[in-house]
């Protein structure tokens, strides 16, 4: 027999993706024949736009098909520069922004420049299911801080500076939240903002990916603009995925202080490279040019949040509260808990109640045990709306079937 890898202890303590997962055993059981109605994956529905697709094809015309700059083009990281400012009211230099293949490399070459063994990230739990594995692969130690439904799902600044330690390196602010749409606003975080302001040696991460999407047009305060004071040890994390459509085009960014950034671009340096030119090409039109395709998406996904909460309230047993962004809902199913399907399973988890609709009606989300809050269930709105009326509909059909 061949001898086994030498996978180290740090390896072992990181698990493949939660939603990754739940996706492919979708796709496996669709592939058996079985309807399937997927609600696991988190990216839009739509298209990219055409102008940022042209823009695309053009660069590929013009021969932008080579190396670029390790951080990026001058284009793009100019196009960040000015959405900052215009958009968020941040004020950063070009040397002070590094391009990404997407935004999850952004946070793990942020982690992987300044966590040390046993250095904590402080997470607010439901958190998107990459952060904590993240930090572990970065020798940290993720301390899971729960902010319960009855807080909207949102960290007060009493849990925040009980949780810091000496060992405190990050606090990672997520806003709106995968996977509870939940958003803060500018009070919150003005309180959370004072006590980071007692605690000099506590980084702060802001993963804004879904900044634009927010519903009942809700404003988008940036913590940094309410306190820009947090600056100088602060990183932005951004990208053009959720906003555009662009998710396979890979490219996200970080901003913050120039010798950060240029850590991290190092480290860029010895692993991705530099990200895909022509993406890099696409992204500068996305930034500077056109916005229609935001507002107009934002009011589709809006739509098809309130169909599906009328829906999935109407359930017995199952109760969601209305997210204030993103594209997802975070339902409570703690009503199903101790039912049994007509099989005779005892559902004692969120686990369980996930595996029996896949199985009984064919309907995948991903339970809230892999964002770190049970018992509850995230569930996609970035399908259309008959996909999602059909899957609330078979999500009543089995519980209904429970006794």
């Amino acid at each position: 027999p061949r001898t086994p890898f030498p996978y180290t202890t740090l390896f072992r303590s990181i698990k493949p993706s939660p939603s990754s997962a739940a996706s492919d055993r979708a796709n496996e059981l669709r592939r058996q024949g079985q309807s399937i109605i997927n609600l696991v994956v988190g990216e839009p529905d739509f298209d990219t736009p055409a102008h940022i697709r042209q823009a695309a094809n053009a660069a590929i015309e013009r021969g932008e098909t080579r190396y670029t700059q390790n951080a990026g083009t001058p284009q793009l990281r100019q196009a960040i520069v000015d959405k900052l400012a215009r958009e968020n009211g941040l004020t950063y230099a070009a040397n002070q922004v590094l391009v990404t293949s997407g935004a999850k490399s952004a946070i793990f070459n942020a982690f992987a420049a300044t966590l040390g063994a046993g250095d904590e990230v402080l997470i607010p739990a439901p958190y998107w299911v990459s952060y904590p594995d993240m930090v572990l692969a970065c020798e940290g130690e993720p301390v899971i801080l729960a902010c319960l439904e009855e807080h909207a799902f949102k960290l007060t600044p009493d849990q925040l500076r009980a949780a810091i330690t000496e060992r405190t390196r990050w606090l990672l602010l997520n806003s709106p939240s995968n996977p509870t749409g939940a958003s803060y606003s500018a009070a919150e975080l003005r309180a959370l903002a004072d006590v980071l302001l007692d605690y000099p040696h506590v980084l702060l991460m802001t993963d804004d990916i879904y900044e634009h999407i927010r519903y009942e047009g809700l404003d988008n305060p940036h913590i940094l603009a309410i306190e820009p004071a947090l600056s100088e040890r602060s990183v932005v994390v951004n990208g053009v995925s959720k906003t555009y459509a662009m998710t396979g085009w890979r490219i996200g960014y970080a901003a913050g202080p120039d010798d950060l950034i240029g850590a991290m671009a190092t480290l860029q340096s010895q692993s991705t490279s530099n990200a895909c030119s022509v993406s890099q090409a696409a992204a500068v039109e996305a930034l500077n040019g056109d916005q229609t395709f935001v507002k107009d998406s934002v009011v589709v996904y809006q739509q098809r949040r309130d169909r599906c909460l009328a829906l999935l309230n109407a359930i017995d047993g199952l109760s969601c509260r209305t997210p204030d962004g993103a594209f997802y809902l975070y339902v409570n199913c703690s009503g199903l808990l101790g039912q049994s399907t007509p099989q005779g399973k005892r559902l004692e988890t969120d686990y369980d109640v996930v595996m029996y609709l896949l199985e009984s009606q064919g309907v995948a989300v991903v339970a809230g045990t892999a964002y770190g809050l049970a018992p509850f269930f995230r569930m996609s709105i970035a399908t259309d709306i008959t996909t999602l009326d059909e899957g609330c509909s078979r999500i009543a059909a089995a519980v209904a079937a429970l006794h």
